[in-house]
């Protein structure tokens, strides 16, 4: 395993690949050794660790958490990813936070992890939808809008009404998701 782990650092994305698809098969005995990774000096190490933890057979998403706030974007976004490709509520907070990241990206990537999570984030990204800087806004009014849950609905007629290109549409696509953004003429 510390040849793989070699390979895993050693900036030769093929043999980083083949590294990553083989530590994946020893599951969670290579867990702690790629989460050790995380604190690497090296971001491509950092970033192979982070996709290889989120490709493991059994992944356990809290490994992923800590990758969420590091330096790199890259690693903040791969790790995003994987939250989304394994989804979590008890990422939901991580998450949500990740909607205000410097780097669109990372935002963009949060909010589908939220997307997958669903329902359960909803009260989350209602309270961000409120508290939150206009970037984050809108990521958390898109996924509120993907996600479709009725509670949102107060919010995004609310949004619909705001000075934002933006949060207006991703309401009105949320609302007619719903089936609540029809007007009614009388005949």
């Amino acid at each position: 395993m510390r040849d793989l782990l070699a390979d895993l650092s050693s900036g030769d994305e093929a043999r980083a690949e083949a590294a990553s698809q083989a530590l994946a098969k020893f599951g969670d005995s290579a867990a702690t050794a790629l989460s050790d990774m995380l604190a690497h000096p090296n971001v491509d190490a950092r970033w192979w660790a982070v996709r290889t933890l989120a490709a493991l057979p059994t992944p356990r998403p809290e490994r992923l958490l800590p990758a969420l706030v590091d330096s790199a974007p890259a690693v903040r976004q791969c790790a995003a990813l994987g939250l989304a490709k394994n989804p979590s509520e008890a990422a939901t907070p991580h998450l949500v936070r990740a909607l205000s990241d410097a780097d669109a990206l990372t935002a963009e990537l949060a909010g589908h992890a939220l997307v997958a999570i669903g329902p359960s984030a909803v009260p989350s990204l209602l309270d961000a939808l409120k508290n939150s800087a206009q970037a984050a806004r809108i990521q958390a009014l898109r996924a509120l809008a993907e996600i479709g849950d009725q509670r949102a609905i107060s919010a995004m007629i609310a949004a619909a009404t705001e000075d934002s290109a933006m949060l207006h549409y991703w309401a009105e696509k949320g609302l007619d998701k719903l089936g609540v953004n029809m007007v009614y003429l009388k005949p």
